[in-house]
């Protein structure tokens, strides 16, 4: 209910889940997305790099942000921050999954997780494993200290 919804698909790992969410909803909704990542196809995150910002307008209108993982929230922080500065009425926050540990910053959280997973390294569902995996129907996680080669 209230101002209209804006869908934002954290790309290129939260196309799936958002395009998932977004064929349940059964209410108005628009979908965009922004392109914020910190892993640039690697498995370690860096520096926040800006390659895309929601096209629609989202002064005064509801926006849920789609993201395939939480893992320290940088991404996610960045990117509500940037709604918020944009005067959206609401932001919140979802993934389709949490990593358990304790590295996310202060007051960092999603609004609604979807699945919460150990500290490895997972891909599938939208997440990747060096811009691999990502259309996998199901989650997989590296054993700690391995590596695939494709």
């Amino acid at each position: 209910e209230g101002a209209p919804l804006v869908l934002i698909a954290v790309m290129t790992g939260g196309m799936i889940p958002a395009v998932w969410l977004s064929t349940r909803l059964d209410f108005p909704h628009q979908l965009d997305y922004v392109h914020a990542s910190r892993y640039a196809g690697g498995t370690r995150g860096g520096e926040l790099n800006w390659l895309a910002r929601p096209r629609l307008p989202l002064a005064g209108r509801r926006v849920l942000i789609v993201d395939d993982i939480l893992d320290e929230g940088v991404t996610l922080k960045s990117i509500a921050s940037y709604c918020r500065q944009a005067q959206a009425a609401q932001v919140s926050t979802a993934v389709l999954v949490q990593k358990i540990h304790g590295r996310c910053g202060e007051g960092i959280a999603a609004d609604f997780v979807g699945l919460e997973v150990p500290d490895l390294y997972v891909f599938g569902c939208g997440m990747d494993y060096n811009e691999h995996f990502r259309d996998l129907t199901s989650i997989y996680a590296l054993a700690p200290g391995s590596g695939l080669q494709r």
